[in-house]
């Protein structure tokens, strides 16, 4: 009877280990993104990958604060017109859509909390950075600069410039 109750025991600790990460929802891999602006400072920052459509479509929602060099790197399989909105996001971000060469197309600075309204990019794009409201203006990051990771192929300009950082 007591190694029948050890293992129900076992059971439900684990179904509630499960329970709890669910809530948590889908984990991140993270990596690294630098911003090379125009005038030549290059800004690092540790993101969380969302490339798939679970990912995506939990985002940053539910939390309450991002470190000032961290963010959330949005991958999309294919170039498109893409659409954001803040929808249980409880911090203003940023939003930086990104054309498959790295080139920012357009900025949607300081969005605001739990927004329903739609960001939307310029063009057609194939991924979004969202880092903390303010921190574009902050940095001097605009439209035309350029976001540098794997996923674009240009991760040899770091390489160039001897730099990890801003």
């Amino acid at each position: 009877m007591r190694k029948f109750a050890l293992i129900v025991i076992a059971f439900l600790a684990a179904v509630t280990a499960s329970a709890a990460q669910a809530q948590q929802g889908e984990s991140f891999a993270r990596s690294e993104v630098w911003i090379e602006t125009a005038p030549g400072r290059l800004y690092h920052f540790d993101v969380e990958v969302a490339d798939t459509f679970t990912r995506r479509a939990q985002g940053l929602m539910h939390r309450e604060s991002l470190a000032p060099d961290a963010g959330m790197l949005f991958l999309f399989e294919e170039v498109q017109p893409l659409s954001f909105w803040m929808k249980n996001t409880l911090i203003p971000l940023d939003m930086l859509f990104i054309a498959p060469d790295g080139r920012i197309i357009n900025i949607h600075e300081r969005t605001k909390p739990l927004d329903l309204g739609s960001y939307r990019s310029a063009e057609p794009a194939i991924a979004v950075l969202e880092i903390n409201g303010g921190i574009s203006a902050f940095l001097g990051i605009q439209a035309g600069d350029r976001v540098i990771h794997e996923a674009f192929g240009n991760t040899d300009i770091v390489g160039e410039r001897g730099q990890t950082g801003g």
